[in-house]
């Protein structure tokens, strides 16, 4: 304000006074209109129920649809994939540690025999002398041995939910992604089933997409990653990459697209 009043030192006291008084009203337009905004924001995404929160995510439904939504980081699952797990002594190979697909006993991320064994892709396999890996999305018409019966995460992406936590969304149902560190977005497929006290999963191929880094072992996030879940979308069946952009592309847009993510997540 001295600045203003040395630069007008020669302007009459009449104009130095209106100048003024149009600078305080500016400031209070300023405020306002920041306050109009906030609150317009709020009122925009006040049409939601939360549902439960799984490590202090909270997870939402919009009022009268069955559309999910929740903030969170990104760990990455390589289940699916061809290369995902290798047996000792040479597990180093594949893309993730082999504890993440279980243990003697109980290898719940593994194929295995009628014994329990976890069963080795042949060479006429995508990955010879790689464990086959599952998820819980499968497309059932190839046999439990074919690596081709589970969702590749290295080339599809799919999003994995908790047990006992879907918020109502099946196997097969679609989703949309958002980094909000990028500002960029995918289309998903929900594929893999979780722990229950866990939340905030991508395959390989959604974390590539999204530019996080995808590396199963060290990569991921853990904050700024917007997931909305379209519960009822999907057929409880594997899809093409194409027909999972079509059908979540479309699911997005009706519930409101870019406009109510940035109304919901407070993006603005």
């Amino acid at each position: 304000m001295l600045l203003i009043l040395k630069h007008f030192k020669i302007v009459k006291p009449q104009i130095l006074l209106g100048l003024l008084v149009l600078i305080s009203l500016g400031g209070v337009l300023a405020q306002n209109r920041g306050l109009v905004l906030a609150q317009d924001q709020g009122e925009r995404c006040t049409n939601r129920t939360r549902l439960f929160s799984i490590a202090d995510h909270p997870v939402w439904q919009w009022t009268g649809l069955s559309t999910v939504f929740y903030k969170s980081g990104m760990a990455i699952d390589a289940d699916g994939a061809p290369k995902a797990y290798h047996p000792k002594p040479d597990d180093i190979k594949g893309l993730d540690y082999l504890e993440n697909a279980g243990h003697p006993g109980n290898w719940w991320g593994l194929v295995t025999d009628v014994v329990g064994n976890p069963v080795i892709q042949k060479s006429e396999d995508p990955a010879p002398g790689f464990y086959i890996s599952k998820t819980a999305l499968e497309d059932t018409t190839k046999a439990e041995t074919d690596p081709r019966r589970y969702v590749d995460s290295s080339s599809i992406p799919y999003i994995v939910l908790p047990a006992k936590h879907s918020a109502g969304a099946k196997l097969g149902d679609f989703a949309v992604v958002f980094n909000g560190r990028n500002g960029k977005i995918a289309n998903a497929i929900y594929a893999d089933i979780g722990p229950t006290n866990k939340i905030g999963e991508g395959s390989i191929a959604l974390a590539k997409a999204l530019d996080i880094p995808s590396n199963p072992r060290k990569g991921g996030v853990d904050k700024d990653v917007m997931y909305v879940v379209f519960p009822g979308s999907g057929n409880r069946k594997t899809r093409t990459l194409a027909e999972i952009n079509t059908e979540a592309t479309k699911q997005f847009k009706n519930w409101g697209g870019m406009a109510r993510l940035n109304d919901c997540f407070g993006l603005r």
